[in-house]
């Protein structure tokens, strides 16, 4: 009997200490990000006219490439309501641009507004230099 318990006993220890490293001590793996990139949202809003007479209202931010966000805008400051993102004139141009040939019925639905948002990204990826990941409508408001 003395025996058995010499060789049980270490087992049982040694489950219980693999056990206790797996659920402590080990490292967990490295979580993917639920969001790839950085999140800039443009400073100054959108109001624009929509092909159906209706305007709207819109705030619009960008997932962008890790890197593509500069920490601070060098020389003099950009005109009031625009950011330090470079071809955020560009960018502001392409988001007019594809939004004024939607209707309110495109951005009041959610399958509309994430077509519109697909539309608004190839555009992005086409015509500027900025490495955009995802187009985010933060703010809609539609009269």
């Amino acid at each position: 009997m003395k025996g058995k318990l010499k060789i049980v006993v270490p087992l049982v220890l040694l489950i219980v200490l693999g056990g206790l490293y797996k659920v402590v001590l080990a490292k967990p793996t490295d979580a993917k990000h639920k969001v790839d990139g950085q999140v800039y949202v443009l400073p100054k809003e959108f109001l624009l006219n929509l092909a159906d007479k209706h305007f709207v209202k819109l705030n619009v931010g960008l997932v962008l490439a890790e890197g593509q966000v500069p920490a601070k805008a060098e020389g003099a400051p950009p005109p009031e309501g625009f950011g330090i993102l470079e071809q955020e004139a560009v960018v502001r141009d392409v988001i007019t641009d594809t939004v004024t040939d939607a209707s309110s019925e495109d951005l009041v639905s959610r399958k509309g507004r994430n077509k519109l948002k697909a539309k608004v990204l190839k555009r992005l990826r086409a015509e500027t230099d900025v490495k955009v990941n995802d187009v985010l409508f933060t703010d809609v408001a539609v009269q």
